[in-house]
């Protein structure tokens, strides 16, 4: 049998998804492994992960759980819209770059309208503008306002500006939905309660990442006006999203809100963030790009560099314009992790360019 060890990756940097399960998760699955239980979600583990769901809310919100964020943000965006409306998000918004047309597709035609804004996060204004700047019959009716929280170039939405964008989203009749694959990052750099950037900020529905914070699979929709989720439950099997086993979808859901290890898992993540950016901070020729705020760090560097970076094995993504890199730190990663990354930027900058990058 082929030495399984000789392909796992081991200097990376590339996504959270890279690492694996962690503990907490690992050994829910396992207790939900003992013996018979119902399916299709009519079980007591299900029932037991979304009231632990509210009472980390603090709220009577309704919950699915689906296999992935791709299905968690089209389902929800469909089931706030119809084919003729419109959600206006950022440019950079994953929904928008990142799948693969979904949020259309499940919505049978809802237009997707993007809008730009420093720092990953939309400008109110031009939010308005999309909103207002027509409203003929031939133009797709603005229905959602969609936030993404960590955003695609790791910066947080405060609380302050999560209720002004939801406000602004009321005033035209918008309801407001929140990509959160990497939510618990957020709360941990924010320092608050998840109902503070949710809910209480005017958040109609949040897609709460599992999968990227130590879970195998699996992400919770959560609605918070119970009335939007009417037939949610319908879009799900039609879409392939009703898992016949659903307990080992939502009991690590338990082992991670119980003991908190979704906001630990998170903090680490965010923490070995930080110490790259201080490390890579101070290495000649590397710039940061933007404010380091949850568990990415994104840098420009010469292409020599980064070529020389993946010729000694590192892995991360570049998908954000010539020069820029993405380096994402996880659950798993670690200080050791992140000391031999930035000493091998060092010594890529210094092999290139002799220091002068």
């Amino acid at each position: 049998m082929e030495d399984l060890d000789q392909k796992r990756i081991y200097n990376q940097f590339a996504s959270d998804n890279y690492a694996g399960i962690c503990p907490e998760a690992w050994q829910a699955m396992q207790a939900a492994n003992a013996g018979f239980a119902s399916s299709y979600g009519d079980d007591l583990w299900t029932e037991r992960a979304c009231e632990q769901l509210r009472h980390v809310f603090e709220t009577d919100c309704q919950v699915f759980f689906v296999f992935n964020g791709t299905a968690a943000n089209s389902l929800a965006l469909a089931s706030l819209c119809r084919s003729y409306h419109s959600v206006i998000c950022h440019e950079l918004a994953h929904v928008e770059t990142d799948e693969c047309g979904a949020p259309e597709f499940f919505s049978n035609g809802t237009k997707l309208l993007h809008v730009d804004g420093p720092g990953g996060k939309f400008d109110l204004a031009e939010v308005e503008r999309a909103i207002t700047r027509r409203s003929d019959i031939h133009y797709p009716r603005p229905k959602v306002l969609s936030l993404t929280q960590t955003t695609e170039v790791g910066t947080v939405y405060t609380p302050d500006e999560i209720a002004a964008a939801s406000a602004l989203a009321r005033r035209h009749g918008l309801r407001v939905h929140m990509d959160g694959a990497r939510f618990a990052n957020a709360v941990v750099s924010l320092d608050v309660a998840p109902a503070e950037i949710t809910w209480r900020a005017g958040v109609d529905v949040l897609c709460l990442g599992g999968a990227k914070n130590g879970m195998a699979v699996g992400e919770a929709v959560v609605f918070f006006d119970r009335e939007l989720a009417y037939e949610f439950d319908y879009r799900c099997k039609q879409a392939g999203q009703l898992a016949s086993k659903m307990r080992f979808i939502s009991a690590p859901w338990i082992g991670m809100l119980e003991n908190c290890a979704w906001l630990k898992n998170a903090r680490h993540a965010n923490d070995c963030a930080s110490l790259l950016e201080q490390q890579l901070a101070g290495i000649d020729g590397v710039r940061l790009m933007y404010p380091r705020q949850a568990n990415s760090v994104f840098v420009e560097m010469p292409e020599a560099v980064a070529a020389a970076l993946r010729a000694a094995g590192w892995r991360f993504y570049s998908f954000i314009g010539s020069g820029g890199a993405r380096f994402m730190c996880s659950w798993q990663t670690t200080e050791h992790d992140v000391l031999q990354l930035s000493e091998a930027v060092r010594l890529a900058v210094s092999g290139t360019s002799g220091g002068d990058a």
